[in-house]
């Protein structure tokens, strides 16, 4: 294990290096803060454990299996948590705080769609991508229909998805990082990255685990805490929170109901549409049911996630309303010291101003320190994701005919690892000036239109075809993209023109439709004998989904 000792150490010394150049902030439009030493501290103390968690699970990754789904010897509890870890990102507590702050109602309209697509999850997905995967989300939608087809398009639709989650992530880490502890945008995107990839090169699914529950832990219990803090203000009384909030900001009553997110009634339906079908569509998210032993596990694993992202929905709702009082009225959180004007380091850090004003800055620095994990544990995760469609489908099973042995496919994985963490560090510098919350919508919109309706009909309809999946797939993906750039959020606010084409910003309800009509369609009018032979097999698919006779077994760690 010499070369992977090597390298870890050599990360913790480009990591030594970049804060060693932490400086007052320069990216363009944020005001220059001090350098935090006790942020700084906390956050290479972190870094440096989770390192040693990586060299620890480098040792124990000696397979494939290993590598992407931890052997599938997680417990449900532990995956649960892990989940809660990986789907908790950068957007959940700096974003919809944020958003809550900003639009009061309306936000939490925005996080309790987040919220609803578990169920779904839980009651239709989870047993069945258990018993029906191994790796990737692309075992389950090509286990009838043509490996080489279904796998690329699985592959590229994952990728495109977790293409736009890392951007998200990035840009989150970034802004953060500046404000936090005084380095410059790029270095702080440079560390995720280099971090991101030695986590995923090495540890594998083990080490991305463990980050994801140790950070799940942290920032469950630094959210309540701070919670509890600015909630104390207020003598723990949800009456005098909401009628000081009500009085301070400047829409008043409005903001306890509906405004603008829910002004136009197809657009709400449309985000709503994309943020509760595009959990199911996200595929770091659906590679972690294959890491519990068995079927039961994997329902366990819904069920603990469910209870700790539900909580922390509400913790971050009252986030949300104490800074509104707190933040909204002190000079100290404002550039130039105007309250109401624009709030320093940007809209997504009012709660990291809450933190310094209710514990001071050793608070701060550990909540930027949680926050700071939190990010770094969600792009392990997705990098992983991407890794593992690269390698496992269209390495391993398109190009190599599954021919290719363990040792080769591993290879191509870290491979793909590194690529991956040198496109996000790229697409993070690109889109720093980019709204997270939009970015995010934008996300779950395209893994409801591109991933969900093949992955539902694959396990549920005995008519799909691999045509009809294709197809479908395609015309999910190019409307959820092509709608989006046609959008007032890019078309006019980014290309500058004066009318935007599709007049919503949120293309899921359209898109989903779409990727569902044209998979029914293509299925149904497909009459070959192909199409004849992957009906005939979904009897098997059906028991084995049910039973998990056949399905991946656990190994030990």
């Amino acid at each position: 294990m010499k070369r992977p000792t090597q390298l870890i150490a050599g990360a913790a010394l480009a990591l030594a290096a970049c804060v060693a150049m932490a400086a007052p902030g320069t990216m363009e439009g944020i005001e220059k803060q001090p350098v935090n030493v006790s942020a700084i501290a906390m956050f290479v103390v972190f870094v440096l454990s989770t390192l040693g968690i990586t060299y620890w699970a480098a040792n124990k990754t000696k397979s494939t299996a290993d590598f992407y789904t931890a052997g599938g010897g997680i417990t449900g509890f532990q995956n649960g948590l892990a989940i809660a870890g990986d789907y908790m990102s950068a957007a959940t507590l700096l974003g919809l705080s944020s958003l809550i702050y900003a639009k009061g109602f309306d936000g939490f309209i925005y996080t309790i769609s987040f919220f609803v697509g578990w169920p779904i999850i839980l009651f239709l997905m989870a047993e069945r991508l258990r018993n029906l995967g191994k790796f990737t989300f692309a075992d389950i939608a090509s286990y009838r229909l043509d490996q080489g087809k279904i796998r690329t398009f699985a592959a590229f639709g994952s990728l495109t998805v977790v293409c736009f989650y890392l951007i998200v992530q990035m840009v989150g880490a970034g802004q953060l990082i500046q404000l936090l502890f005084g380095l410059e945008y790029n270095y702080a995107v440079v560390i995720v990255g280099i971090l991101m990839m030695v986590y995923v090169t090495f540890g594998g699914m083990v080490a991305t685990t463990w980050v994801q529950i140790i950070k799940a832990v942290l920032l469950l219990g630094g959210g309540t805490l701070l919670m509890l803090l600015a909630f104390s203000q207020f003598g723990f009384s949800f009456e005098k929170l909401f009628s000081t909030a009500i009085s301070v900001h400047k829409d008043g009553a409005k903001i306890m109901g509906p405004g603008s997110l829910m002004a136009n009634p197809v657009s709400a339906v449309s985000l709503s549409l994309g943020l509760l079908f595009g959990t199911a569509g996200l595929p770091h998210i659906m590679m972690r049911f294959f890491t519990v032993p068995n079927a039961k596990e994997a329902r366990k694993s819904v069920f603990y996630a469910t209870g700790f992202i539900g909580f922390f929905f509400l913790v971050v709702a009252v986030l949300g309303i104490s800074a509104v009082v707190i933040v909204g009225q002190d000079p100290q959180f404002f550039e130039g010291g105007k309250v109401g004007g624009k709030i320093i380091g940007g809209g997504n850090m009012p709660v990291m101003h809450l933190a310094k004003a209710v514990g001071g800055d050793i608070f701060l620095g550990f909540l930027s320190a949680v926050a700071f994990a939190t990010i770094l544990a969600v792009v392990s995760g997705l990098a992983l994701a991407g890794a593992s469609a690269i390698s496992h489908d269209i390495y391993a099973r398109v190009i190599k005919k599954g021919t290719a042995d363990a040792r080769d496919e591993m290879r191509m994985s870290k491979f793909a690892s590194v690529g991956i963490g040198i496109v996000a560090i790229l697409m993070g510098i690109l889109f720093k000036d980019q709204n997270i919350a939009f970015l995010v919508a934008l996300t779950f919109g395209v893994a409801a239109s591109v991933n969900f309706p093949v992955l539902i009909l694959s396990m549920y309809w005995k008519g799909l075809t691999t045509r009809g999946a294709l197809w479908g797939g395609i015309a999910g993906l190019v409307t959820a993209v092509g709608l989006v750039i046609l959008s007032p959020a890019v078309w006019v606010k980014v290309m500058g023109n004066k009318d935007a084409i599709f007049p919503y910003d949120h293309p899921a309800l359209f898109s989903m439709s779409a990727a569902f009509l044209v998979t029914w369609l293509m299925s149904v009018t497909d009459k070959s004998a192909q199409a004849k032979r992957e009906a005939e097999a979904f009897e098997e698919q059906y028991i084995r989904a049910q039973t998990g006779l056949g399905a991946a077994s656990a190994s030990a760690h």
